[in-house]
């Protein structure tokens, strides 16, 4: 447990060397990278995995507006400087990579080298994200479903294990259609659990006892996770400073091409644009084959040997 920029986080940590900072994401705990601990410290790298707020067993401070992007960057530098670093490599999936690469673009006197999984980096649009997929989607968009205050978390709270079970099994590669194309669209009145398939048996991956490790890190519930959608429209108003601004660190994108993420609007024109968007993108963004969402997890071995080649060619 580290005390870091007002909240207590909990941190799983292995090996010596430079400290890398893995960031999870939604609906996830450290837990999300145990696949890379090992490869990473063999690799002679410190490596350390917090829960972050609003997740597992660290703080889940109550006021919704504690979770804006400020104060998620804030945990990172925060605990790079509580483990006696000045400089780190940070990476992260999901809602992590945003966290991650706003690290790079905030301090980026403290990041020797930035990867993101799943979500690319930060290009602030010209609205608030909120807005416009409410007027894109007529509300259905996920997102705008999770700004419902209240709703989302009563109906995932319902039943933890099988909600999260369904969530792994439908956004991955292995899930019946999985394809980038679809986007994650919310019936208001049924809930966004009622479409899920519920798998009979779990993939190779994602075995019982992750979903075990999983289901007790929302032991409290998900309503600190979904505080970090909330603020998705506040973090548009407070990054207005950095519009147009990108990251200049050493950087790295990896995703899936069976991932919905890569797909939400205007991200697969991004993703394009990338090599050009990023001055020191270490290389063509990587795609894997048949993957989902859940990246680390879903290829864990390519994940990692991608991670510590890019690790090693920023040292």
């Amino acid at each position: 447990m580290v005390d870091v920029n007002g909240v207590r986080l909990h941190i799983a940590e292995q090996g010596d060397g430079p400290l890398v900072v893995l960031l999870h994401g939604f609906p996830e705990s450290w837990h999300s990278w145990h696949h890379q601990f090992g490869p990473l410290a063999d690799a002679g790298f410190r490596v350390v995995a917090p829960d972050q707020r609003g997740y597992g067993r660290s703080d889940h401070p109550d006021d919704v507006d504690a979770y804006t992007i400020l104060h998620l960057v804030g945990d990172v530098v925060g605990l790079i400087h509580a483990l006696g670093e000045e400089k780190a490599y940070v990476v992260g999936h999901d809602w992590g990579a945003p966290v991650a690469w706003h690290t790079a673009l905030l301090r980026p006197d403290m990041v020797l080298g930035v990867a993101g999984l799943s979500v690319p980096p930060p290009f602030r649009g010209t609205e608030p994200p909120l807005a416009a997929m409410e007027k894109r989607f007529d509300g259905r968009f996920y997102w705008n479903y999770f700004n419902r205050p209240g709703v989302a978390d009563a109906e995932f709270a319902k039943d933890t294990r099988t909600a999260l079970r369904k969530f792994f099994y439908s956004a991955s590669g292995d899930a019946p259609g999985a394809r980038g194309g679809m986007q994650p669209l919310v019936d208001p009145e049924r809930g966004w659990l009622a479409a899920m398939p519920d798998p009979e048996v779990l993939p190779d991956w994602f075995t019982e006892d992750d979903l075990d490790a999983l289901t007790e890190s929302f032991s409290k519930g998900f309503t600190g996770a979904l505080n970090w959608y909330r603020n998705l429209d506040r973090n548009w108003e407070l990054t207005a400073p950095w519009h147009g601004a990108v990251v200049t660190r050493p950087a790295l994108y990896i995703y899936g091409d069976r991932d919905l993420v890569p797909a939400f609007p205007g991200t697969p024109e991004l993703i394009e644009r990338l090599p050009d968007l990023m001055p020191n993108l270490w290389r063509e963004p990587i795609k894997l084959a048949g993957c989902g969402h859940w990246t680390q997890q879903e290829r864990p071995d390519e994940v990692s040997a991608a991670l510590i080649e890019f690790l090693r060619a920023c040292a």
